[in-house]
């Protein structure tokens, strides 16, 4: 009896065994690929192959050189070339050890942060706000460098079609939503937008996410608001009959909820594109002592997932999670908000043939932009001057 019980119970153990395997063996996969699985259309850029300076090097030591005029020199350049390729092959050998990433991120992401003037549904709309964050997860530190919206630009994949070849750098992201028709390429209109900063900037970003108006006036009433000290009062009233209220707000400590701040963040009439921007970081950083607050922070998992249908992206679950764990990691002086020189901005008009009138444009000088990109990317941007840390 005692021998038939033991069987029943090794034939139900192994039979809940069996079962359990077979559950991971179906399930695991599709959990995993919904974890790293983009939640939204990916941008599909081109990659770029990176050269390296040291096969550059080598590659420029090793082509064999002209001995008509000099002969005899052979044997110097040989072995100053058998130097050079020892001590490169040494220092691959013996590479310095690098931190790990933090977090389980990479090394380093640039992510294209978009605000969005338009519907819920993402169907139209202009990217009013058009900031460049690089998430370093080694420092660990982040860097957001704010675009100009009214650079005019080339505009590409569009023009075969519809005849449109520049636009204002926000445009780019209008007529590459689904609602407009225009472009058919990956990454809908923040796809378009990225297209155009890479033709433009050599700016290639990794990854995008896009929030519209609506969606982050819940992201701030989420976490209960936000607290700003506001040096000086800020005045959002109407200047005439066509511009909206902002209100007004007084200086000292304020508490907005998700519409103040949003109201706060554009409010640009009586002032200026970059007292706008200023604003902007003043409401980011505030955000994000918030979210690293101990009463909200083991909540941010939940609010990511509640948000993730609203917040247009082509990061993944896992990647978010990555991000949220970075977040209280990163100290207020390497939170860093940067921003093309007023300085190198010069106000213009020129004419536009989709609104046939002209209209308002910064020129620049692009090469001059084309090497700030390239010192943000490569995280050597020195900011000291124009970058500003959260306080």
């Amino acid at each position: 009896m005692h021998t038939s019980k033991r069987n029943l119970f090794l034939i139900v153990a192994g039979v809940l065994l069996t079962s359990l395997i077979i559950a991971i063996m179906v399930v695991y996969p599709r959990a995993k690929e919904r974890w790293t699985a983009p939640l939204g259309p990916s941008l599909g850029l081109p990659t770029k192959t990176p050269t390296s300076e040291a096969s550059i090097l080598v590659e420029d030591i090793s082509t064999p050189q002209s001995t008509e005029s000099n002969p005899g020199t052979n044997e110097g350049q040989a072995s100053a070339t058998n130097a050079v390729l020892a001590s490169l092959a040494t220092e691959t050998s013996n590479p310095t050890p690098t931190p790990e990433p933090m977090c389980g991120g990479p090394p380093a992401m640039t992510v294209l942060a978009l605000g969005i003037d338009g519907s819920d549904d993402y169907l139209y709309g202009l990217s009013d706000v058009i900031r460049v964050v690089r998430i370093d997860f080694v420092t660990p530190k982040v860097t957001v460098l704010d675009m100009p919206r009214d650079l005019w630009v080339e505009i590409p994949d569009i023009a075969e079609r519809h005849g449109i070849t520049h636009g204002k750098l926000n445009q780019a992201y209008f007529y590459g939503t689904p609602g407009m028709g225009y472009y058919d390429g990956p990454g809908q209109g923040a796809g378009l937008l990225a297209r155009t900063m890479d033709v433009n900037f050599d700016l290639q970003a990794d990854h995008y996410g896009a929030v519209n108006m609506q969606t982050f006036v819940k992201l701030v009433d989420a976490v209960g608001g936000i607290d700003i000290y506001l040096p000086t009062d800020v005045d959002g009233t109407p200047v005439d009959d066509k511009t909206e209220d902002m209100g007004y707000f007084y200086a000292g400590q304020q508490h907005f909820n998700g519409d103040q701040a949003l109201r706060f963040s554009r409010i640009r009439k009586r002032y200026n594109v970059f007292t706008r921007t200023s604003n902007q970081n003043m409401v980011l950083c505030a955000l994000k002592d918030k979210i690293t607050n101990p009463a909200v922070l083991p909540r941010i998992p939940q609010i990511i997932a509640a948000f993730q249908d609203s917040i247009l992206t082509d990061l993944s679950l896992e990647q978010l999670t990555q991000m949220a764990c970075l977040v209280p990691k990163v100290n207020s002086e390497n939170l860093i908000f940067t921003s093309i020189s007023e300085d190198l901005l010069t106000p213009s008009r020129v004419y536009s043939p989709q609104q046939k009138a002209e209209t308002f444009v910064w020129e620049a000088d692009y090469d001059i932009l084309r090497d700030i990109i390239r010192q943000f990317l490569a995280g050597t941007l020195v900011s000291d001057s124009d970058g500003v840390s959260c306080p």
